[in-house]
């Protein structure tokens, strides 16, 4: 349930209602009834419609009959306006407003239709005299959808970060009993080195995924090479790929570029690798290949990692990028996997105007393609030299 309206909203309605005060008197002389008219339409003044009609959100004037005097654009939409008349979940409320002379709030659910989600609406009334009545809406869905988001996320974050931790505390306390056996305090050592390096790697990636949450890379962005980040993030997974006895090969097709930041591209592609290293086995082949493509909304470079191993079922495709996510929790957690990894990879491609996409089958392999804007560096020659 909503308790509260938008500062936005507020300071709108607010806005809205003083233009009004001012304009009590001219709608008192121009609104009531003639002899031989006892229902006349009310006729507001041109600045208050002006004021309604300009406003982003849902709002509406109504008359002594309910009847809707004008409306802002987003009004239609809104599922709250139908035809001429205001949707009976509202009414009720407007009555109550117009009957108590005191402004209303409703928290309202209205449901999707003709390809419109489904959507909440704090809804907030205000008489204006002569039986007039304001209605404004504020639409929380998507702040409400990020609230609910980040308190999954703590919710994942907090139970990710127990097993860690418990895994050092009962190794502390193996350590601690077994002091008289080398050979034990040799193993549970090891075991706590393993756990203190995954949970430093979970909180690396924690914080990673936050700061981009947060922030944006095109607002000091420049151009990158593909190539060169190619080759520096194969260089970096050559150690992890030989220890499991996996090839890493590459293709490229021509010179390719991007616009953004170069840590940011460097660091999805890693995810990428180490992904596929992680989910195959000995003898296997990781391949990244560069190409150029072009359609309707432009020039792209797609950036594919392949593997040969073991597949994704395609039940859990789907759900492949959501965070904490993993296919396989016993072979993520032997690869030191945090199930954050594709997440990252995700919101790095959409804060860059790309995509990340996924195809597989069961025994035989994965392929993620990265798919960002290509940049021409020749259009920055030209726009220098101009």
């Amino acid at each position: 349930m909503i308790q509260r309206v938008s500062p936005l909203v507020a300071s709108l309605l607010g806005v809205v209602l003083g233009v009004l005060a001012t304009l009590l008197a001219v709608i008192a002389t121009r609104t009531r009834p003639v002899a031989d008219d006892p229902v006349a339409t009310p006729v507001l003044p041109p600045m208050l419609v002006t004021t309604i009609e300009h406003l982003r959100g849902p709002a509406v004037v109504l008359g002594p009959h309910d009847e809707v005097l004008t409306e802002s654009p987003a009004a239609a939409s809104s599922g709250l306006v139908r035809g001429r008349r205001l949707a009976a979940e509202v009414l009720e409320l407007v009555r109550e407003a117009r009957r108590e002379h005191e402004p209303g709030v409703l928290n309202l659910n209205v449901p999707g239709g003709l390809g419109m989600p489904a959507r909440k609406l704090a809804v907030r009334v205000a008489p204006l005299g002569e039986e007039l009545v304001l209605m404004v809406a504020d639409d929380r869905s998507e702040a409400l959808r990020v609230d609910e988001t980040r308190r999954d996320f703590v919710a994942n974050v907090t139970h990710e970060l127990k097993t860690p931790i418990g895994a050092v505390s009962l190794l502390a306390e193996a350590i601690a009993g077994a002091a008289d056996d080398p050979d034990a305090v040799l193993h549970f050592t090891q075991r706590l080195s393993d756990e203190a390096a995954r949970l430093n790697e979970l909180v690396s990636q924690i914080i990673a995924l936050s700061r981009l949450q947060s922030t944006d890379p095109l607002l000091a962005a420049s151009p990158i090479d593909i190539a060169e980040v190619v080759d520096v993030v194969l260089d970096q997974a050559r150690a992890l790929a030989d220890s499991r006895g996996i090839t890493l090969t590459q293709h490229r097709s021509g010179a390719a570029f991007v616009r953004g930041d170069r840590d940011h591209i460097e660091a999805a592609l890693r995810n990428l690798v180490q992904n596929a290293i992680a989910y195959s086995d000995a003898g296997a082949r990781v391949t990244i290949t560069t190409r150029l493509s072009s359609d309707t909304a432009g020039d792209w470079v797609e950036i594919s990692v392949s593997d040969n191993g073991i597949g994704i079922a395609e039940a859990d495709q789907p759900r492949i990028f959501e965070r904490f996510f993993r296919v396989d929790y016993g072979r993520s957690r032997a690869s030191g996997g945090t199930g954050l990894g594709l997440s990252i990879v995700k919101h790095i491609a959409a804060a860059h105007g790309g995509t990340v996409s996924l195809w597989s089958r069961l025994g035989q392999g994965s392929t993620f393609t990265l798919r960002l804007p290509a940049h021409h560096p020749d259009s920055d020659a030209e726009g220098t030299a101009a």
